[in-house]
């Protein structure tokens, strides 16, 4: 039987290190990659190469973005304040056109790799309303990345794997604790300190919190 070869793209935050725990568990061989794009929360770098270490990725990679220069996000623009409030539609920390340029990263690294299959944590219930998150739009990049590569033109068929889509945050956190994953490794927050201790206050930190609280485990996140 051949190598089922997967690319996985790690943030450092809880969805994507159980997606990579998924991949894992299906029986494929995980290549891991994230992005320093600029972004405030320095620390899940770090956390990502750490979940990445610890559920045995073959090879990670950081790929350098610097997407500070085109701005329009909380999270690239330091005159954008973090909401610490819940907000109506798309919030400011939606990264403009972010899922679409991680994931073409990515899959130029699957080619190479030989990888049919790419796995991402986004998700479409317990969410902050990206629209990059949602089913039709990984469906029409599916669609896209098979028309535009070589690979998919010599009869791979590309598949962008997203087994968080239809998740709670409850839901999430069971299925990776049921597959090993320690969250403690984990760094979920916007504007998290260097040292990777929360906020407590952002979208992202209200969401984690309430997907423990309703799992009915432990927090291991540390807050400032």
């Amino acid at each position: 039987m051949s190598e089922k070869k997967a690319v996985v793209l790690v943030s450092g935050g809880l969805d994507s290190t159980t997606a990579l725990a998924i991949a894992r568990s299906e029986g494929f061989t995980c290549y891991t990659i994230s992005f320093d794009y600029g972004q405030r929360m320095r620390a899940e770098l770090v956390a990502a190469e750490r979940a990445a270490i610890a559920l045995g990725s073959i090879e990670h990679k950081v790929i350098d973005l610097d997407l500070r220069k085109i701005g329009g996000s909380a999270l690239t623009d330091d005159k954008i304040a973090v909401p610490e409030h819940e907000t109506q539609g798309v919030p400011v920390t939606y990264v403009p056109a972010r899922n679409t340029v991680f994931l073409s990263i990515a899959l130029g690294w699957a080619e190479v790799l030989g990888a049919d299959d790419i796995f991402i944590g986004v998700n479409a219930v317990d969410y902050s309303g990206y629209p990059d998150c949602r089913p039709d739009y990984i469906a029409a990049y599916e669609k896209m990345a098979n028309l535009a590569t070589r690979a998919g033109t010599e009869g791979h068929s590309l598949k962008i794997r997203t087994p968080l889509i239809d998740l709670t945050k409850a839901q999430i956190v069971q299925k990776g604790l049921s597959l090993g994953v320690d969250y403690g490794l984990t760094v979920s927050c916007y504007q998290a300190d260097d040292d990777g201790r929360a906020c407590g206050l952002c979208d992202s930190c209200r969401l984690r919190k309430v997907g423990f609280q309703q799992a009915g485990v432990s927090d291991p996140t540390r807050y400032r």
